[in-house]
């Protein structure tokens, strides 16, 4: 019997050894916003503390920290910078129940949003003046359930979710409304899953990435208003949706959620965990603390710093 002998090419034998290499292993750093606050290095040390509870923040490009602190006793709560020097001044302070968010813009103001008797929407310059204001198309009664995390999108518009009205509503610059997304689960008209909206996220071809905290579950609408994609505790290893607060969508698609129960009512599951569009998971993080995240900014992607804005 002739004996065949198999030639491997260089081309080919480089793909084998390509495809037999292991994957390297995603580290993230990031800003967390809760109870506590702090930036997560890649290696899992903290690099830098608040000492006070916050609900939304940013990390600028050039160092500096946007932070919207909750409110305290006798306070509504306030949005504060912090220079690359460690230097604090504030921003705005709250007149009303609830601060919820402040987004800083490419413009060098901050969105910020008020929750109490009179829900509105503020865009201020870096001094603090208020140059858009309007009222927010919510319910009145349960200040803490109004809105969340408002953001200015590119075209001058802003996009805000208000949680027990299942709604996030494309608002213009005059406060006119757009558009409003409904977040009721399909085939729940009774609204028995809470699918409350607390993060809303355009990105790509006019698509809104929508966190639906209570209900558990993350949800895609497309640029008509249609569901293309959701992600709930059947698509991953465990019931690690546990109020998806904070959401953001990664440069190459991935999208990182942080459940605000993980650490709190289950110190077991993962605070911070990422995905991809096929709902693989590549990315978790866990610390054993029985303190939730609020929101979050993924800073660095093995080593590598992403560029912003910062889609969240």
């Amino acid at each position: 019997m002739k004996r065949c002998t198999l030639v491997i090419g260089p081309v080919f034998a480089l793909a084998i050894l390509l495809t037999s290499a292991p994957a390297q292993e995603t580290t993230h750093s990031f800003l967390a916003c809760g109870q506590k606050t702090y930036i997560m290095g890649p290696d899992g040390k903290p690099t830098w503390t608040y000492p006070a509870s916050t609900r939304d923040g940013y990390v600028l490009d050039d160092g500096t920290i946007v932070l919207t602190r909750s409110k305290s006793r006798g306070d509504g709560g306030s949005v504060v910078r912090i220079s690359p020097d460690g230097r604090e001044s504030l921003i705005w302070k709250g007149t009303q129940s609830e601060v919820n968010s402040a987004h800083p813009t490419a413009d060098g103001t901050f969105v910020i949003t008020e929750a109490g008797n009179n829900p509105r929407l503020l865009e201020v310059n870096a001094e603090g003046n208020v140059l858009v204001e309007f009222p927010l198309a919510c319910q009145k009664p349960n200040h803490h359930m109004q809105t969340r995390m408002a953001r200015k999108l590119k075209d001058g518009t802003y996009l805000a979710p208000h949680l027990l009205d299942f709604a996030v509503v494309n608002y213009s610059a005059d406060g006119g409304t757009l558009s409003r997304l409904d977040t009721t689960a399909p085939g729940d008209p009774s609204r028995k899953i809470h699918t409350w909206p607390f993060t809303a996220i355009r990105h790509g071809d006019g698509h809104t990435l929508v966190c639906c905290t209570n209900g558990n579950r993350v949800v895609d609408f497309d640029r008509s208003g249609e569901i293309v994609w959701t992600l709930t505790n059947d698509d991953l290893p465990g019931n690690w949706l546990q109020d998806p607060c904070g959401g953001q969508v990664l440069p190459n698609g991935n999208i990182v959620i942080t459940s605000y129960a993980g650490g709190r009512a289950d110190r077991y599951a993962p605070k911070l965990f990422e995905v991809t569009p096929e709902k693989k998971v590549v990315w978790t993080y866990r610390d054993g603390q029985q303190t939730g995240i609020h929101h979050f900014q993924i800073i660095t992607t093995n080593g590598e710093k992403l560029p912003g804005p910062a889609l969240k």
